[in-house]
């Protein structure tokens, strides 16, 4: 496709389904670079807040700002490994980075890590991307066009697309399927699951557990502890493109981009059924 104008601050729907394909290009790419990093001998440093970043989360973020440079080069970037650049609170469009979801994953050698790329407009994320290098899927979802789940080669050369929904939550009687975090356990969260009676729990990590809700494969996902918004954005639009909600623990939305003095999104749940949600 054309570059985005630099002149253009704000995407709407049809501009962002004109990059949809170079977005899940550029995540594709991405992921495949992760994927040549020999996990025995990597590089393996603390940040300021005690997470870890590695060389493969470095590589992959390189890779999404040079191309996002060249494919958008006038919509602002917030990433997670480049929180030194950030220009909160954003106006118009921006995108939303985590280059690597799920670091702890990585380096424990478990394969449930992500690339995580979401444009937000107006404190909205419209498109979302969410990349999992490691199991072959990319999924991907346009808030009002629908979702995707993609199966991808290793190379990300061949990719074959599936359209997602979320389901319906289970009648009376049958249990509700709960995407849970493997590091990131927290009372409030635990309190919430076991109010559900009989609730199943699929035990993952990074933002692999948004996208089994948005593809049908549970029902909610919920974390009332804080986390960032590059860990959320993309995977809320995903959910919300295949029919589902993103809301706080009293139902109201959330809002990305907003505030100059935090990067937290207190709590969250995602609902595959809208109608139960709040």
């Amino acid at each position: 496709m054309t570059p985005l104008s630099a002149s253009v601050t704000t995407v709407d729907r049809e501009i962002a389904a004109g990059l949809l394909e170079p977005l899940t290009d550029l995540v594709a790419e991405a992921g495949a670079a992760i994927l040549k990093i020999n996990r025995d001998v990597m590089m393996v440093e603390g940040k300021a807040d005690g997470s870890p970043v590695t060389e493969a989360d470095l590589a992959a973020d390189r890779i999404i700002a040079e191309g996002l440079a060249r494919i958008a080069p006038g919509i602002a970037t917030l990433s997670e490994e480049r929180t030194h650049d950030a220009a909160a609170p954003y106006r118009g469009s921006f995108f939303l980075i985590d280059p690597l979801d799920g670091t702890t994953e990585f380096v424990a050698k478990r394969n449930e890590y992500t690339v995580n790329l979401a444009l937000v407009t107006e404190g909205e994320p419209l498109l979302g991307i969410v990349g999992a290098p490691a199991l072959g899927l990319i999924w991907r979802g346009l808030v009002g066009h629908g979702a995707e789940r993609l199966m991808v080669t290793k190379d990300a050369s061949t990719r074959a697309a599936q359209p997602i929904r979320t389901r319906r939550t289970p009648g009376r009687g049958s249990p509700w399927i709960v995407t849970v975090s493997r590091s990131h356990g927290d009372p409030r969260t635990e309190a919430f699951i076991a109010a559900k009676p009989g609730a199943v729990r699929q035990v993952l990590g990074s933002a692999v557990k948004f996208c089994r809700v948005a593809e049908g494969g549970a029902d909610i996902y919920p974390r009332l502890s804080p986390t960032s918004e590059w860990d959320v954005a993309a995977g809320h639009a995903v959910v919300t493109a295949a029919g589902g909600k993103i809301t706080d623990s009293k139902g109201a939305p959330l809002r990305f981009g907003t505030r100059s003095d935090s990067f937290i999104v207190p709590e969250f749940i995602a609902w595959g059924d809208p109608s139960i949600a709040g």
